[in-house]
């Protein structure tokens, strides 16, 4: 509120009629009225008109300081019909549109005259005329005198104030109207109010005359002054009819390279600067920079630092980073692996990026030339975040020089700074083979084909075998892979008069090449007598395997069922299998059961789900969203049980039939488990609304959400203890025959005590929301960096793409939650695990643990472990802490191509294959009994074996001679690297 001054005064005041009396009055005028009238400071006569001329009467008179006082007076209470007017001289308005009137009178009492008045009243009326009369008001007194008062001589004064608007013209008269009253104006007032003139927050508000309503604000705009300016926007505040400042908007600051000091803005001062309106004070330069001046707005970088114009003010100058350090390189065939740490020194920012430079070395050292466009580097070769890249597709066989540069924002700006690099050279070595040219048919049968075809142009080693993948025609989503190891192969099995699609792809040591265009063959619509002999010795070849394959049962069913994985002995179905859309059949457990089999899907969610009464379930708070609603907690109240603590799925309203399905499914899946790792269900609500899944209450949620909160606060055991928590889990679902198909951290539940539980059973839901993270092929998205190649290129899905994702858990826990494959594109991810780069060891991640995850990513799904061994070696690292104590150093730590593990069974210990394994594996294990009685019972005499040897024990047939000769060299080579087997 403003501060009001007073500037008050004294006037006696001498009122003569008959009588003369002595009245003191006592005045004060605020700050904010400025007068347009005041018949007190009037020093002659006011020349008022009077009508009658005998009505009212001037009289003139001086206080004791002989300053002149005026009043108007009429007491003709004696005469009847009284009607005397009094009016000012023009008063003009000076632009005010309300105006106030403040009248100071005395009155006689009616009761107090002698008797025989004639008429007397205690009223008189107030008018005003702008262009005609209009009556303001009837005026009263509150305070009349008597005959009593004139004797103590005392005079009662009456103060009345009155308001006027909206007026309309320069100005305007006042009038009195006498009616029979004994009256006496003491001084008359007319006044207007204004908001003065102020200074606030550094901008100043002129003289301001309000609006004409009294309830009106008027918006006054204020001028910064002394050296500032508005902030945001210009200030402004509202003049009231009161005449005062109301509701301040904005306000103005000193303009950069001051500051506000006592109301007043001064100038910064050497060494500090000012340059955002909204700080206060100058602040002094960051690091690394000086002003030289006063009133600086910015401070200037000293030499050799840098600062980017989207820099802050306050952040200090910076320079180039050092070079990058601890650079590493590994080489996996054509494609190399680079590693390196960060730089010692940053240059004092957080935005430091690595850029890669490839160079070729020219045969017999004629100098450097940058590497081709063929050369691929994942995730990219500039503007790296990450300490590693893998640059792929180069030329086997060749020297390479590879610069690594840090660079930061400011590397631009340095143009007369020495760009700093370490240098890696590295020479890639051989690559897997080119793509199989042709592929000829050969005889055709009513239910098979022959081909034949060529080497690849250019093998780049020892071809170790075939891979031959078929289809039927326009059925690219059933396919069949088998392997060969001659150029040669008859396909048996094929529907008579049918189109078939055929590639071929070439193994080396090196690894697979890609697999050849598409050859379209077609079967034999009748059958020859050739075909019929065939056929015949296919049945009896199927009834020798069969009863092979029983025996081979039953000896497992009598010895026990063994711990550990044999890479060489899988399951026979896995080496030739069928995929069509549907879920894989394990015999001899309890089988899973697709809730898509029932025609009524209501039915298998009655059949496998607890339908639990809505009143026994109370929802204390939201917890997430899932694709159909909200996803809730609080207590269940089951009669007869103890109160539990559920969490409580729920179908959003105004859902479909469609929708409602697709939500329960999970449940009739969830419904037929029961294991203390997979998330348990504990019932349904279908028969009231909203509909919701019961599932048991998981306090620590998802496990890459709970590993990311508390990185680095566990054991290693800790660790392990999950990951086998979640094997176990798996264990129970391949048992089933169910195949989870989205095994991720981020659908592992944790509770309180650190269990974990497999959960997110719902196969048609979205699988995350970067729209990166699923590669749409035909029949749905997958979660492309949690899933084998296989399953990728071909939807095969299979407990064996289950182990696989279950590796890339394993490191997503040992790395914290990590992103697996960090930026890289979904596309990158694909291409680069199909030319076998593998994710790098975690930091501190136990070797053991490592080998592990790597077998869990073998190309060859029959290669990988299985779950039931999976959970019996983590056991014995349990059992076993110090196996983990040694951990994967920078140059294990590096993708590589996946070297052969021993296998491993019994109590996880290492063991060697036997010959009839080996044969088995090779598919000629006919030969078993031939090769025991002819002596060669280990795989060290087999090893010696030639051709001739062969015959003596008598494998007479020449493409068998050639198999066994070719696996045998393998062997030997096998048998005589030093890498061949890491044991456990």
């Amino acid at each position: 509120m403003q501060s009001r001054w007073w500037s008050c005064g004294i006037r006696l005041v001498t009122w003569t009629w008959v009588w003369s009396l002595a009245l003191l009055g006592v005045w004060c005028i605020p700050a904010n009225e400025v007068n347009l009238l005041d018949s007190r400071s009037v020093m002659g006569d006011l020349g008022w008109v009077a009508y009658p001329k005998n009505g009212w009467e001037e009289i003139g008179e001086v206080d004791e300081n002989y300053a002149p006082i005026h009043t108007y007076q009429v007491c003709r209470v004696m005469e009847q019909n009284q009607n005397n007017w009094l009016h000012t001289n023009w008063i003009l308005t000076e632009g005010a549109q309300r105006v106030f009137i403040e009248l100071k009178f005395t009155l006689r009492d009616c009761n107090s005259l002698p008797g025989g008045v004639g008429t007397c009243k205690e009223t008189f009326n107030m008018a005003m005329k702008e262009s005609r009369y209009i009556k303001i008001d009837t005026i009263a007194a509150d305070e009349s005198f008597t005959e009593l008062d004139l004797g103590d001589r005392v005079m009662k004064l009456n103060t009345e104030v009155r308001d006027l608007g909206p007026l309309t013209r320069k100005g305007f008269y006042l009038a009195f109207q006498d009616l029979g009253a004994c009256i006496a104006l003491v001084s008359v007032r007319v006044f207007y109010k204004r908001c003065p003139f102020l200074v606030k927050s550094l901008a100043e508000f002129p003289d301001t005359i309000p609006g004409s309503e009294a309830s009106q604000l008027v918006e006054v705009v204020g001028r910064c002054v002394n050296n500032s300016l508005p902030l945001y926007e210009p200030p402004r505040m509202h003049c009231s009819t009161e005449g005062e400042w109301l509701v301040p908007i904005g306000k103005c600051v000193c303009q950069p390279g001051f500051e506000e000091i006592n109301g007043s803005c001064q100038v910064c001062k050497v060494g500090f600067y000012r340059s955002l309106l909204e700080s206060l004070a100058c602040s002094k330069c960051p690091p690394h920079s000086v002003a030289r001046q006063m009133g600086a707005t910015a401070c200037s970088c000293e030499d050799g630092y840098y600062k980017l114009d989207s820099d802050p003010s306050n952040m200090a100058c910076t320079r180039p980073p050092s070079a990058p350090r601890n650079a590493i390189s590994n080489v996996n065939e054509t494609s190399v692996f680079l590693e390196w740490s960060i730089p010692m020194d940053t240059g004092g920012r957080k935005d430091v990026r690595y850029n890669v430079i490839c160079r070729q070395v020219l045969p017999d050292g004629r100098g450097l030339e940058e590497c081709g466009p063929n050369a691929r580097f994942l995730p990219r070769r500039t503007g790296l975040s990450n300490t590693s890249v893998m640059v792929a597709d180069l030329q086997s066989h060749t020297n390479y020089s590879f610069l690594l540069e840090a660079v930061n924002g400011v590397s631009d700006l340095a143009k007369g700074h020495a760009k700093q690099y370490v240098s890696l050279n590295v020479t890639t070595n051989q690559a897997a083979p080119s793509p199989v040219s042709v592929v000829r048919k050969g005889h055709t049968g009513k239910s098979s084909i022959a081909l034949s075809w060529a080497e690849p142009d250019r093998p780049n080693g020892i071809i170790l075998e075939y891979e031959i993948k078929y289809f039927e025609k326009e059925q690219d989503s059933s396919y069949t892979i088998i392997k060969s190891k001659d150029t040669e192969m008859v396909v048996e099995g094929l529907k008579p008069s049918s189109a078939y699609i055929f590639q071929v792809r070439a193994r080396t040591s090196a690894g697979y090449g890609a697999f050849s265009r598409r050859f379209e063959f077609q079967t034999s619509p009748y059958l020859t007598a050739t075909s019929e002999r065939a056929q015949a010795s296919i049945v009896a070849v199927a009834i020798t395997l069969a009863l092979v394959l029983l025996a081979v049962v039953a000896g497992f069913l009598l010895s026990g069922r063994r711990c550990g994985y044999s890479k060489a002995k899988q399951d026979p179905e896995e080496e030739k299998m069928h995929f069509h859309n549907g879920h894989i059949k394990f015999p001899g457990v309890r089988t899973y059961i697709d809730p898509l089999t029932y025609e009524d899907p209501n039915q298998a969610v009655h059949e496998f789900a607890q339908e639990i009464d809505v009143s026994y379930i109370s929802i204390e708070r939201i917890i997430g969203a899932g694709e159909f609603g909200e996803v809730c907690s609080g207590p269940l109240r089951l009669p007869g049980k103890r109160e539990i603590q559920v969490a409580i799925k729920t179908l959003k309203a105004g859902y479909t039939e469609q929708q409602r399905r697709d939500f329960l499914w999970e449940a009739s899946i969830m419904g037929q488990f029961n294991h203390p790792n997979i998330i348990r269900l504990e019932g349904v609500v279908t028969k009231s609304k909203p509909v919701m899944i019961i599932t048991e209450y998981m306090e620590n949620g998802s496990l890459d959400t709970f590993l990311k909160k508390n990185d680095g606060q566990f054991t290693v055991i800790q660790l392990v203890g999950m990951l086998r928590g979640i094997a176990s889990g798996m264990r129970y679902l391949s048992d089933m025959g169910y195949v989870h198909r989205d095994l991720a951290a981020r659908n592992i539940l944790v509770n309180s005590n650190l269990v974990c539980k497999v959960s997110d059973f719902g196969l048609s839901r979205v699988l995350e929301d970067d729209p990166e993270a699923a590669y749409t092929t035909r029949g749905g998205k997958i979660p492309i960096r949690w899933t084998a190649p296989e399953a990728i290129a071909y939807r095969k899905f299979t407990s064996a793409s289950d182990v696989w994702s279950y590796g890339i858990v394993m490191w997503e826990v040992m790395s914290y939650g990590e992103r697996p494959y960090w930026e890289m594109s979904n596309q990158d991810v694909i291409k680069a695990v199909e030319e076998s780069y593998r994710l790098p060891g975690p930091m501190d991640c136990p070797e053991a643990l490592y080998h592990l995850m790597m077998d869990c990513w073998q190309r060859e799904r029959s290669n990988r472990p299985k779950f039931d061994e999976i959970v019996c070696l983590l056991d014995k690292f349990i059992r076993n802490p110090s196996s983990l104590k040694k951990l994967v150093n920078s140059s294990h730590r590096v993708s590589n191509l996946l070297v052969e593990h021993a296998s491993v069974e019994g109590n996880c210990s290492t063991r060697s294959q036997t010959v009839g394994e080996w044969l088995d594996s090779i598919k000629m294990g006919r030969y078993t009994e031939l090769f025991m009685e002819g002596g060669y019972s280990s795989l060290e005499t087999v090893a010696q074996m030639t051709s001739e040897d062969l015959r003596r024990v008598g494998v007479n047939l020449a493409g068998h001679q050639k198999k066994i000769i070719t696996s045998i060299q393998e062997m030997r080579v096998h048998m005589n690297s030093t890498n061949s087997t890491v044991n456990i």
